[in-house]
């Protein structure tokens, strides 16, 4: 049958054909598509694999920058606005916050400034920054391990390395904030509440929190198996500290004493993560675990090789100070015993400072030509404290079957006061460097009691006194005897170097030869005097003590509860009255009132003489005049401001200094 093709058939043809073109153009131009979103998603993959690799380029870079500021700023080599600290700017401080809301309502709050200095080294003339300052001690330091140190040049080297809340004024001797950015005190006197500074750090770079406040007082200060009883006696008023948050501390006192909040405000705060690695035995034996938050640091802090005694004590600036940047690079401390070598050392250019005795700066003032290059400094100030013999009135070594002294008997005591000539030592021997003292407290005190007449000098009050004590020259042979036949004999004590302690002794000696009493000079380096006092092991001593607060407690010193255990009632003076004294002055918060409680006290050891005061020092420095900034403060000289100025520029004299 023949096929037929018709148009219908051709209709149907053309559509199927259409159709087909229609799809195939469509398959090709899908492909195009995919083909192009292809080539575009390869290209978006190399971009961002890219900038991922240049991102990651640059955060390795930043680092490596990072890490060249941080160890520029720790060597003191970043200078200008590089946002870290330059040579005249400390590290910068978090911003606190006004957030009072750590604090107890309705109590007032005392708010204080960053830590500044008193006299801003940078803008005196010939400023310069860098340098080793050297000042010479006249005795050895015998250990630096906070708390457990005894004697006062320790305690100026840890007033460089450790902090406290508190400290103060070195103008006003008003206490101001250190550690502490602001404080409450509770008006029934029972409590302190404090907030440390945000960007407070020790010296190893950690923060200081409140727990550190709490740890240093209960686990370090307090514990009885380290051997601190001293500095227990002064923090005894705390009842307890508390870390209520990382820089919120709370202080509870036992009662309202008038010493609470200096106590509390000024007690040095030490790292617990680095002493808790000790045991109380280690602590007790180490002698220079040192460190702490303040403007210095020691140079070598290695606990397996520790400083030693007989070392020199050398510190180096903290960079990580939060207060103000000291300007000299290094302290170093070292020790000369004997006054003619230390000041031939300092003539030498071997030092920058010493402490010289009273003939020494009366004869060197005087040379031609002194004032040029030195600085000559004799002030009274917070630490002016009296010069004295010591005389024991307890038992010798301080047990009960020790001898008793002759000076158990307070006739006795007093007839060796009139028997000493103390204007003619402030004279003869101490180069007219002092004033005549009458008892304890510093001339310049409020809490020295002026109504009071010190003993005359005078021979026959003495031998009448000894007399009517029981001592008499019973055999003729010129030496004065006891009912049982026994010589008046004793060991006169004093620290080895030094005309004025040698000259001192003779003088003593040949007073009481005068009376018939045999007085032999015993010689101690300090360490040895040191533990001889506390171990009760002298008949007498010759002594300078200083303090280290416009008005401190007298209950460390002299109330009898101090005798035992290595207090510091060294004399073992036991006195009813001067007990009661102290314990009523101690919870009377009457400024007035607690002067008449020191007032009677101080004539309660007048009348019974456990000491006997030869003058109130004046305290006196040679200074090169290569130091810049040399102040003389009512609270002291503040090392932490000094500068060196460049080589050329000694004659310069340091401002401040009238």
């Amino acid at each position: 049958m023949p096929s037929r093709f018709g148009i219908k058939d051709a209709i149907l043809l053309a559509a199927v054909l259409f159709l087909t073109a229609t799809v195939w153009l469509r398959m090709v131009q899908g492909d195009r598509e995919w083909r192009q979103s292809r080539r575009l998603e390869q290209q978006l993959t190399e971009a961002t694999r890219s900038a991922a690799e240049q991102a990651r380029a640059l955060d390795e870079r930043l680092a490596a920058l990072t890490r060249e500021v941080s160890a520029l700023r720790a060597a003191g080599g970043v200078t200008g606005d590089g946002g870290g600290p330059t040579p005249d700017q400390p590290p910068a401080a978090p911003p606190s916050s006004d957030d009072d809301t750590w604090a107890r309502p309705g109590v007032p709050i005392e708010r204080w400034p960053a830590p500044a200095f008193a006299t801003d080294p940078r803008v005196q003339p010939g400023f310069r920054e860098g340098g080793e300052f050297t000042e010479v001690f006249p005795a050895r330091v015998a250990r630096l391990t906070p708390y457990i140190f005894t004697d006062t040049y320790a305690r100026r080297i840890s007033e460089l390395v450790l902090e406290s809340l508190g400290d103060y004024d070195p103008r006003t001797l008003r206490l101001r904030g250190v550690l502490a950015e602001a404080w409450q005190i509770d008006p029934e006197g029972l409590w302190l509440r404090a907030r440390l500074r945000a960007g407070a750090r020790f010296s190893d770079g950690s923060p200081v929190t409140a727990d550190d406040v709490r740890w240093t007082f209960h686990e370090y200060a307090m514990n009885p198996q380290i051997d601190a009883a001293r500095s227990r006696a002064v923090l005894e008023c705390i009842e307890r500290v508390e870390a209520l948050a990382p820089r919120v501390v709370e202080f509870r006192f036992k009662a309202p004493l008038f010493f609470n909040i200096p106590a509390a405000l000024t007690m040095q705060v030490l790292p617990r993560a680095f002493y808790e690695k000790f045991t109380p035995a280690q602590l007790n034996q180490s002698t220079g675990l040192l460190m702490g938050s303040g403007p210095f640091r020691l140079a070598d802090l290695e606990p397996g090789a520790q400083w030693t005694p007989g070392k020199d004590v050398v510190l180096a600036r903290n960079d990580r100070h939060a207060g103000p940047r000291p300007a000299i690079d290094r302290v170093r401390f070292r020790v000369v015993t004997d006054e003619t070598a230390r000041l031939v050392a300092y003539r030498n250019g071997e030092a920058d400072m010493i402490e010289p005795s009273a003939p020494q700066f009366e004869r060197a003032t005087a040379e031609p030509g002194w004032a040029e290059a030195n600085r000559s400094l004799k002030w009274i100030n917070m630490r002016s404290g009296p010069q004295f013999i010591a005389w024991q009135c307890g038992r010798r070594g301080g047990s009960p079957e020790g001898p008793l002294t002759p000076f158990a008997d307070a006739r006795v005591r007093i007839a060796m006061t009139c028997a000493l000539d103390r204007e003619r030592i402030i004279r003869d021997i101490y180069g007219g460097v002092g004033v005549p003292a009458h008892g304890y407290f510093n001339p310049a005190s409020p809490a020295s009691d002026r109504t009071i007449t010190p003993w005359r000098f005078d021979m026959d009050r003495a031998r009448a006194l000894l007399k009517e004590a029981g001592w008499e020259d019973r055999d003729g042979d010129g030496v004065l005897e006891n009912q049982r036949g026994e010589p008046f004999a004793f060991e006169f004590t004093r620290a080895a170097g030094g005309e004025v302690a040698e000259r001192l002794a003779a003088y003593v000696r040949d007073q009481c030869a005068k009376l018939g009493i045999r007085c032999t000079v015993r010689v101690l380096d300090w360490a040895a005097l040191q533990q001889a006092m506390k171990a009760r092991d002298f008949d007498a001593v010759t002594l300078g003590s200083s303090a280290s607060a416009p008005e401190t407690d007298p209950k460390q010193l002299w109330h009898s509860s101090s005798i035992p255990a290595g207090g510091d009632n060294f004399t073992q003076w036991a006195s009813p009255r001067a007990d009661a004294a102290i314990d009523r002055g101690r919870r009377t918060m009457d400024f007035a009132a607690r002067m008449a409680c020191w007032h009677e006290l101080e004539r309660a050891i007048h009348e019974e003489q456990p000491m006997t005061w030869l003058r109130s020092t004046e305290s006196v420095r040679f200074v090169r005049a290569r130091v810049g900034n040399v102040v003389a403060y009512p609270k002291g000289l503040e090392v932490a401001e000094f500068f060196l100025r460049a080589s050329g520029g000694e004659g310069a004299p340091s401002k401040g200094l009238d």
